[in-house]
């Protein structure tokens, strides 16, 4: 694949930007419909053509692990028509573990949208307690509490794993094809453990189904603010899904500009954080400088756990 430089433009005067779309804008989910991504996708789609005046429509092309659309992003005509979601840690953590058809400078950034923080779940009548009680069981009969996640690499596995290092404890891993199958395992018994992102089982913890044992955020989520991150608990474990906006690198400036006011527009407006909350979406708007850098310094943090110890199973 020939290789195009990363297109980035500070956000400082992209207000001058006077690019405009002239037809139908395609925005690519690498993710099945109906699930966390494709919701936020859908969601922010509404808003954007509100700002830029022409439709935005959702793609999905779903499947090996988001590298069918990420890579199609990657390869598509850098003239703003294609945009599309990038996850983390996929779009890090698949040029690493395989030949995959894209890497991050085939991207120019937009911005981030969406930062959901992992976190452990048990049942609400499970007789693990708390985040202690958890690791005291793991750390007693190593390997025989069972935890699901959205599949080996995600970031519900590499949260765990991250987290048998800092403690010690061993787990058994569960993987399936998404969230709901695995809060329906953990309902079900099946599991004892899901270590799932904090907007995937906030509902059923309202409703009383689930519990939250911590949350994997940096600080505590404000729609969770009785859940104590691992950081608060001893251990400096962060871990989470990114869900931010990019095109096809080689993206002209003027044109990345516009695009990112434009996401940045959505995010700030009160009708759209409004939405988000009911959807349960962590925001975290980062103009494309920022990203960049979040992502770059994410790489490093991955690549140098895949250094030591590669979670291929």
């Amino acid at each position: 694949m020939k290789r195009r430089h990363l297109a980035l433009l500070p956000l400082a005067g992209a207000a001058h930007a006077q690019w405009q779309p002239d037809r139908a804008i395609t925005m690519i989910v690498a993710f099945a419909a109906g699930g966390g991504t494709d919701a936020a996708a859908r969601l922010i789609a509404r808003f954007m053509e509100r700002d830029l005046g022409q439709s935005v429509v959702v793609l999905n092309r779903s499947g090996a692990g988001g590298e069918i659309g990420f890579s199609e992003l990657a390869r598509a005509r850098p003239d703003g028509l294609t945009i599309g979601f990038i996850n983390t840690p996929h779009i890090l953590t698949l040029p690493m573990e395989r030949q995959a058809r894209f890497r991050l400078e085939d991207f120019s950034l937009i911005g981030n949208i969406v930062d959901d923080p992992g976190g452990l779940w048990v049942r609400a009548d499970s007789d693990i307690r708390s985040f202690a009680d958890l690791i005291a069981a793991a750390r007693a009969r190593p390997e025989t509490i069972s935890y699901g996640t959205t599949g080996v690499g995600s970031d519900d596995h590499l949260a765990v794993l991250a987290l048998e290092r800092a403690t010690g404890a061993k787990f058994l891993h569960v993987p399936f094809a998404g969230s709901a199958q695995v809060k329906q395992n953990l309902i079900s018994r099946a599991l004892q453990l899901g270590s799932m992102n904090m907007s995937e089982a906030v509902n059923d913890m309202r409703h009383g189904v689930l519990r939250p044992l911590a949350q994997m955020a940096a600080t505590r989520w404000d729609m969770t603010p009785q859940v104590p991150t691992l950081r608060e608990l001893g251990h400096d474990v962060i871990e989470g899904s990114m869900r931010g906006m990019a095109a096809p690198a080689g993206l002209p400036a003027e044109v990345v500009a516009r695009l990112a006011v434009s996401v940045r527009r959505t995010v700030d407006d009160p009708a759209f954080q409004e939405a988000a909350r009911s959807q349960s979406l962590p925001l975290r708007f980062l103009d494309p400088a920022a990203y960049l850098a979040e992502l770059q310094a994410l790489r490093l943090g991955y690549q140098a756990l895949w250094n030591q110890h590669p979670w291929r199973e």
